[in-house]
């Protein structure tokens, strides 16, 4: 379920933090100065005004309980706990923030009503934006462009294991729903996705690709001749500088 949320303008924005603050004063203006350096994000604010295209979804990772709308899938997870005052309900939910290019965070929240569990996941959502590598690495390609990944990862969350490969280009992504709105906002287009175990858990499914994502974008990679052959990218994809021509016809 995609959401709205309202975001503070520039003005608005008192930032606390050090980084936050040159966020503001515009010493940074590439979220990938920050990431590359391994700094701690800590406003959702910083991630907000660096990547304006972002957006959020919160995925359906809890079931319907009921007579008529038993079995539905909704994006809360329900819980309640006996106590002598009664029946204490929790909700919990997750929540995926990416633009579409090479920035995806995931966030998990969980409270007694469902506005702050979503306002949590979406901030903890932010706060966890990585940026990942993409490429060609599927040996029925070779086109070298990021529209897949450049190697195989995995990971692991309790019973769940999830392997993430690299597909040829025009495959799309093979894998099970919410798992395939992540690698959608993530900026892949092409990818095969494995999972053994309890995949039916959605919470731990998400988890082992956010680990699986984690390990795509902690390997590093020296060797420029890999780099080009494989088309490996990490983070957005540079943008094109406009040619003398091009602009002299925007101009008329």
């Amino acid at each position: 379920m995609k959401q709205r949320d309202r975001r503070p303008s520039f003005d608005e924005w008192a930032p606390v933090t050090a980084l936050g603050k040159k966020v503001k004063n515009r010493e940074i203006t590439d979220i990938d100065d920050i990431l590359s350096k391994g700094l701690r994000i800590l406003e959702p604010e910083i991630v907000e005004m660096l990547l304006p295209d972002l957006d959020s979804e919160l995925l359906l990772t809890g079931q319907a309980k009921g007579k008529f709308g038993g079995g539905k899938r909704r994006v809360f997870k329900q819980t309640q706990k006996k106590t002598a005052e009664g029946n204490k309900p929790r909700f919990a939910t997750v929540a995926v923030v990416g633009d579409n290019d090479g920035h995806v965070g995931i966030g998990f929240g969980k409270s007694k009503d469902t506005v702050p569990a979503r306002e949590k996941a979406t901030k903890q959502a932010k706060l966890n934006v990585i940026k990942i590598k993409r490429g060609c690495g599927s040996w029925e390609c070779g086109c070298k462009e990021p529209h897949s990944i450049p190697f195989r990862v995995f990971g692991k969350s309790s019973s769940v294991e999830v392997t993430l490969l690299p597909a040829p280009k025009g495959n799309g992504i093979v894998a099970e729903k919410e798992v395939k709105k992540v690698l959608e906002k993530a900026g892949i287009k092409d990818i095969w996705v494995n999972a053994e175990g309890l995949a039916r858990n959605k919470f731990n499914l998400v988890k082992a690709v956010e680990k699986s994502l984690y390990q795509l974008s902690a390997i590093k990679i020296n060797d420029e001749s890999y780099l080009s052959s494989l088309g490996i990218i990490d983070g957005s994809i540079p943008k094109k500088k406009a040619e003398p021509e091009e602009l002299e016809l925007k101009a008329e």
